[in-house]
Protein backbone atom coordinates (compact mmCIF):
# COMPACT_ATOMS: atom_id res chain seq x y z
CA UNK A 1 0.00 0.00 0.00
CA UNK A 2 1.35 3.41 -0.97
CA UNK A 3 1.85 6.21 1.56
CA UNK A 4 -0.99 8.20 -0.06
CA UNK A 5 -3.48 5.33 0.20
CA UNK A 6 -2.38 4.66 3.79
CA UNK A 7 -2.98 8.29 4.75
CA UNK A 8 -6.40 8.21 3.03
CA UNK A 9 -7.40 5.08 4.96
CA UNK A 10 -6.34 6.63 8.27
CA UNK A 11 -8.28 9.80 7.52
CA UNK A 12 -11.44 7.86 6.61
CA UNK A 13 -11.17 5.79 9.81
CA UNK A 14 -10.74 8.90 11.94
CA UNK A 15 -13.75 10.59 10.34
CA UNK A 16 -15.90 7.50 10.90
CA UNK A 17 -14.94 7.31 14.58
CA UNK A 18 -15.60 11.02 15.00
CA UNK A 19 -19.07 10.70 13.47
CA UNK A 20 -19.96 7.82 15.79
CA UNK A 21 -18.70 9.71 18.85
CA UNK A 22 -20.58 12.87 17.94
CA UNK A 23 -23.81 11.03 17.30
CA UNK A 24 -24.03 9.89 20.93
CA UNK A 25 -25.26 6.49 19.77
CA UNK A 26 -23.81 3.34 21.30
CA UNK A 27 -22.15 0.70 19.18
CA UNK A 28 -23.47 -2.85 19.21
CA UNK A 29 -20.57 -3.81 21.45
CA UNK A 30 -21.94 -1.50 24.15
CA UNK A 31 -25.28 -3.28 24.24
CA UNK A 32 -25.59 -6.05 26.85
CA UNK A 33 -25.72 -9.53 25.29
CA UNK A 34 -29.17 -10.99 24.71
CA UNK A 35 -28.22 -14.31 26.26
CA UNK A 36 -27.86 -12.79 29.75
CA UNK A 37 -31.59 -12.30 30.25
CA UNK A 38 -32.69 -15.40 28.38
CA UNK A 39 -30.60 -17.64 30.68
CA UNK A 40 -32.20 -16.38 33.89
CA UNK A 41 -34.32 -18.98 35.73
CA UNK A 42 -38.07 -18.47 35.78
CA UNK A 43 -39.53 -16.79 38.85
CA UNK A 44 -43.17 -17.30 39.80
CA UNK A 45 -45.28 -14.17 39.52
CA UNK A 46 -48.74 -12.89 40.39
CA UNK A 47 -51.40 -14.48 38.18
CA UNK A 48 -49.36 -17.59 37.39
CA UNK A 49 -51.12 -20.93 37.73
CA UNK A 50 -48.96 -23.51 39.48
CA UNK A 51 -49.51 -27.23 39.94
CA UNK A 52 -48.32 -28.68 43.25
CA UNK A 53 -47.90 -32.45 43.53
CA UNK A 54 -47.08 -34.24 46.77
CA UNK A 55 -46.04 -37.84 46.11
CA UNK A 56 -48.33 -40.40 47.79
CA UNK A 57 -50.43 -37.57 49.21
CA UNK A 58 -52.73 -36.52 46.37
CA UNK A 59 -55.09 -34.75 48.77
CA UNK A 60 -52.36 -32.16 49.39
CA UNK A 61 -51.75 -31.48 45.73
CA UNK A 62 -53.57 -28.75 43.85
CA UNK A 63 -53.58 -26.36 40.92
CA UNK A 64 -53.75 -22.80 42.16
CA UNK A 65 -53.39 -19.23 40.92
CA UNK A 66 -50.93 -16.93 42.70
CA UNK A 67 -52.96 -14.21 44.40
CA UNK A 68 -52.34 -10.45 43.90
CA UNK A 69 -50.51 -10.39 47.24
CA UNK A 70 -48.09 -13.03 45.93
CA UNK A 71 -49.32 -15.84 48.20
CA UNK A 72 -51.03 -19.19 47.69
CA UNK A 73 -52.98 -21.24 50.25
CA UNK A 74 -51.84 -24.77 51.06
CA UNK A 75 -53.53 -27.50 53.13
CA UNK A 76 -51.88 -27.86 56.57
CA UNK A 77 -49.67 -24.84 55.86
CA UNK A 78 -52.00 -21.91 55.25
CA UNK A 79 -50.63 -19.00 53.21
CA UNK A 80 -47.30 -19.50 51.46
CA UNK A 81 -45.31 -16.82 49.64
CA UNK A 82 -44.87 -17.90 46.00
CA UNK A 83 -44.10 -14.70 44.09
CA UNK A 84 -40.45 -14.17 43.22
CA UNK A 85 -39.46 -17.79 43.86
CA UNK A 86 -38.27 -20.39 41.40
CA UNK A 87 -40.48 -23.52 41.23
CA UNK A 88 -37.72 -25.69 42.72
CA UNK A 89 -37.25 -23.23 45.59
CA UNK A 90 -40.97 -23.16 46.37
CA UNK A 91 -41.15 -26.95 46.22
CA UNK A 92 -38.27 -27.23 48.70
CA UNK A 93 -39.91 -24.80 51.14
CA UNK A 94 -43.25 -26.61 50.94
CA UNK A 95 -41.50 -29.93 51.47
CA UNK A 96 -39.67 -28.65 54.57
CA UNK A 97 -42.89 -27.38 56.14
CA UNK A 98 -44.93 -30.46 55.27
CA UNK A 99 -42.19 -32.53 56.89
CA UNK A 100 -43.66 -31.44 60.20
CA UNK A 101 -46.92 -33.25 59.36
CA UNK A 102 -46.04 -36.16 57.04
CA UNK A 103 -43.01 -38.39 56.64
CA UNK A 104 -40.40 -37.42 53.99
CA UNK A 105 -42.71 -35.52 51.63
CA UNK A 106 -41.61 -35.27 48.00
CA UNK A 107 -43.00 -32.13 46.41
CA UNK A 108 -42.87 -30.90 42.82
CA UNK A 109 -44.06 -27.52 41.57
CA UNK A 110 -44.75 -26.76 37.92
CA UNK A 111 -45.87 -23.48 36.35
CA UNK A 112 -48.72 -24.50 34.06
CA UNK A 113 -49.81 -20.99 33.01
CA UNK A 114 -47.04 -18.36 33.17
CA UNK A 115 -49.37 -15.37 32.88
CA UNK A 116 -47.01 -13.00 34.69
CA UNK A 117 -44.18 -13.81 32.27
CA UNK A 118 -46.32 -12.73 29.34
CA UNK A 119 -46.47 -9.19 30.70
CA UNK A 120 -42.90 -9.06 31.98
CA UNK A 121 -41.61 -10.21 28.61
CA UNK A 122 -43.57 -7.85 26.39
CA UNK A 123 -41.85 -5.33 24.12
CA UNK A 124 -43.28 -1.79 24.08
CA UNK A 125 -42.88 1.16 21.75
CA UNK A 126 -44.30 4.58 22.58
CA UNK A 127 -44.25 8.16 21.37
CA UNK A 128 -44.25 9.33 17.78
CA UNK A 129 -45.19 6.13 15.98
CA UNK A 130 -48.34 5.47 13.98
CA UNK A 131 -49.64 2.91 16.48
CA UNK A 132 -47.94 2.52 19.88
CA UNK A 133 -47.63 -1.17 20.64
CA UNK A 134 -47.18 -3.65 23.47
CA UNK A 135 -46.39 -7.01 21.90
CA UNK A 136 -45.26 -10.41 23.10
CA UNK A 137 -41.51 -10.93 22.81
CA UNK A 138 -40.31 -13.38 20.19
CA UNK A 139 -36.69 -14.53 19.93
CA UNK A 140 -34.89 -12.73 17.13
CA UNK A 141 -36.93 -9.52 17.33
CA UNK A 142 -35.03 -6.34 16.49
CA UNK A 143 -35.66 -2.61 16.78
CA UNK A 144 -36.76 -2.52 13.14
CA UNK A 145 -39.31 -5.28 13.72
CA UNK A 146 -41.15 -3.41 16.49
CA UNK A 147 -41.01 -0.11 14.58
CA UNK A 148 -42.63 -1.75 11.55
CA UNK A 149 -45.23 -3.41 13.78
CA UNK A 150 -46.06 0.06 15.10
CA UNK A 151 -46.65 1.33 11.56
CA UNK A 152 -43.46 3.34 11.36
CA UNK A 153 -42.72 6.78 12.75
CA UNK A 154 -44.91 9.88 12.30
CA UNK A 155 -43.99 13.08 10.48
CA UNK A 156 -43.40 14.70 13.85
CA UNK A 157 -40.94 12.08 15.11
CA UNK A 158 -37.39 12.97 16.09
CA UNK A 159 -36.47 9.56 14.76
CA UNK A 160 -32.73 10.12 15.11
CA UNK A 161 -33.18 10.65 18.87
CA UNK A 162 -35.18 7.54 19.72
CA UNK A 163 -34.15 5.67 22.86
CA UNK A 164 -34.12 2.01 23.87
CA UNK A 165 -34.74 1.53 27.61
CA UNK A 166 -33.55 -1.79 29.04
CA UNK A 167 -33.75 -3.00 32.63
CA UNK A 168 -30.41 -4.22 33.93
CA UNK A 169 -29.81 -5.18 37.55
CA UNK A 170 -33.17 -3.72 38.54
CA UNK A 171 -32.59 -0.32 36.89
CA UNK A 172 -33.39 0.99 33.42
CA UNK A 173 -30.49 2.02 31.21
CA UNK A 174 -30.93 3.99 27.98
CA UNK A 175 -29.33 3.43 24.59
CA UNK A 176 -29.63 5.85 21.68
CA UNK A 177 -31.28 4.72 18.44
CA UNK A 178 -31.15 6.33 15.01
CA UNK A 179 -34.40 5.19 13.41
CA UNK A 180 -33.91 7.62 10.52
CA UNK A 181 -30.68 5.86 9.57
CA UNK A 182 -32.37 2.45 9.85
CA UNK A 183 -35.51 3.33 7.89
CA UNK A 184 -34.12 5.76 5.32
CA UNK A 185 -30.51 4.70 4.78
CA UNK A 186 -30.55 1.01 5.69
CA UNK A 187 -27.88 1.68 8.31
CA UNK A 188 -28.36 -1.12 10.84
CA UNK A 189 -25.77 0.06 13.38
CA UNK A 190 -28.48 0.63 16.03
CA UNK A 191 -30.88 -2.08 14.87
CA UNK A 192 -30.20 -3.98 18.07
CA UNK A 193 -31.64 -7.35 19.04
CA UNK A 194 -34.40 -6.87 21.60
CA UNK A 195 -34.83 -8.48 24.99
CA UNK A 196 -38.00 -9.17 26.97
CA UNK A 197 -39.15 -6.03 28.76
CA UNK A 198 -37.45 -3.56 26.40
CA UNK A 199 -39.17 -0.20 25.86
CA UNK A 200 -38.52 2.07 22.87
CA UNK A 201 -39.56 5.72 23.04
CA UNK A 202 -39.67 7.97 19.99
CA UNK A 203 -39.70 11.67 20.98
CA UNK A 204 -41.42 14.50 19.13
CA UNK A 205 -39.11 16.76 17.18
CA UNK A 206 -38.92 20.43 18.07
CA UNK A 207 -40.85 22.59 15.64
CA UNK A 208 -39.75 26.15 15.02
CA UNK A 209 -42.18 28.94 14.36
CA UNK A 210 -41.63 28.84 10.61
CA UNK A 211 -42.53 25.15 10.53
CA UNK A 212 -45.90 25.50 12.31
Amino acid sequence: MSITKLIQAVVVACITLLMVACSGLPSSAQMPPVSELESEPYEIGVGDTIAIHVWRNPELGQSIVVRPDGFISMPLMGDVKAEGKEPEQLASEISDTLGEFIRTPEVTVMVTSPLSKEFRNRIRITGQVASPQSVAFQPGMTVLDIVLMAGGVTDFAADNRAVLHRQLDGEYQSFGLDLDAILSDGDMMTNHALQPGDVISVPRKQLFRGEL
